[in-house]
């Protein structure tokens, strides 16, 4: 298989953690002869130092060109003064916006031989958590008209939130057809005792699940459902909601499995081209230390090859050599615990290149 893949480097760790990556990649490509090609993309903090743009016009090309993009992190203290519009996090909203990407799908999961990094207790983690929040990207407060005015000699903000029921239609439809895919439940997560779009939303789900008679449709609001992710974690199969309350949910839901530095995320379109990243941010505390946990970023590019390019067994492969790799007892900082083996950046992913076959 030939692909061409835009690699957005990006700020803080992003430049080690996405050389671990393409590492992986490369290694794989020789062993399952594919052709995997790389282009080199500014984005972020990084573009706005060189170019005084967070996103150029021939980076967002070079990404509307490719099959899919892997992106690090980007942002940090540094940039914090720039205009709202052209800060470093712009630019992965105007990428998922010209890209048209409106599910955003991350996994949460235990590795058995991590349970000591959670910070729920044993008797919770015993049944496990093997989940997934699936966040609608493309609507809701974030896109709508942001505005700070003067009224009666006194500063009011607001900021609009609205859904249109093909947006919501869309989702939901990922949502049961994910759902299918797994434990056949779909939790789906609104504020409908208060918002408009979440009463629209639920309509919209309700009317939806009448084509999925196989897959259990449950709702709960988004205050419970934080609550319940931290006490009741197992049982979640598939959580579906909208972007800012997805956006919070899944990161408690990484704090439980361990270290957010573990957990991958992609962001797809309907055509199943995808941005790929880390959920971490770019920890500019530890750049160029060769700290940090390469392994959200490298299980982001096995769900690359999962989603966009169709390649179950190589996306296996990765997850199986990670798996093995901490069997083995090697661990980077953020996941250190007794009698295990503390490894560089680059250390884990040789080791994990190691593990594939």
């Amino acid at each position: 298989m030939k692909k061409n893949i835009a690699v957005v480097r990006g700020d803080g760790i992003g430049t080690e953690i996405v050389e671990e990556a393409l590492k992986i990649l490369k290694a794989l490509a020789k062993l399952y002869k594919h052709d995997f090609s790389f282009s080199e993309v500014l984005a972020g903090g990084c573009a706005i130092d060189k170019t005084g743009l967070c996103l150029p016009d021939e980076s967002l090309k070079t990404c509307k060109d490719s099959d899919a993009v892997l992106l690090g992190a980007v942002g940090g203290p540094k940039w914090d003064k720039e205009k709202s519009t052209n800060r470093p996090e712009q630019a992965i909203l105007k990428l998922r916006k010209e890209l048209n990407l409106f599910a955003n799908i991350r996994p949460a999961f235990l590795f058995d031989i991590l349970k000591e990094a959670s910070p729920l207790k044993p008797e919770i983690l015993e049944k496990g958590i093997d989940l997934l929040i699936l966040r609608e990207l493309t609507g809701g407060v974030y896109f709508g008209e942001h505005k700070t005015q003067s009224i009666d000699n006194e500063l009011v903000a607001s900021d609009d939130m609205s859904y249109k029921q093909s947006e919501i239609e869309r989702i939901a439809k990922l949502g049961f057809e994910i759902a299918r895919t797994r434990k056949k439940r779909l939790c789906s997560v609104d504020k409908a005792n208060v918002l408009d779009t979440s009463r629209l939303w639920r309509k919209v789900l309700d009317e939806m699940a009448k084509k999925y008679p196989d897959v259990e449709l449950e709702h709960m609001y988004v205050d419970n459902a934080a609550m319940q992710l931290c006490a009741r974690p197992s049982h979640f199969d598939v959580l579906l909601t909208e972007n800012m309350f997805g956006d919070i949910l899944s990161d408690e839901a990484s704090v439980i499995t361990g270290s957010i530095g573990l957990i991958p995320s992609a962001s797809i379109n309907e055509s199943s081209k995808g941005l790929y990243e880390p959920i971490h941010g770019s920890a500019p505390d530890i750049a160029g230390q060769n700290k940090a946990n390469p392994i959200a970023t490298i299980l982001s590019v096995a769900m690359m090859l999962k989603l966009s390019f169709k390649l179950e067994k190589e996306a296996k492969a990765i997850e199986d050599a990670v798996q093995e790799t901490l069997k083995q007892g090697f661990r980077t900082a953020d996941i250190m615990s007794k009698d295990c083996t503390l490894l560089t950046c680059s250390q884990m992913g040789d080791e994990i290149i190691k593990n594939l076959s």
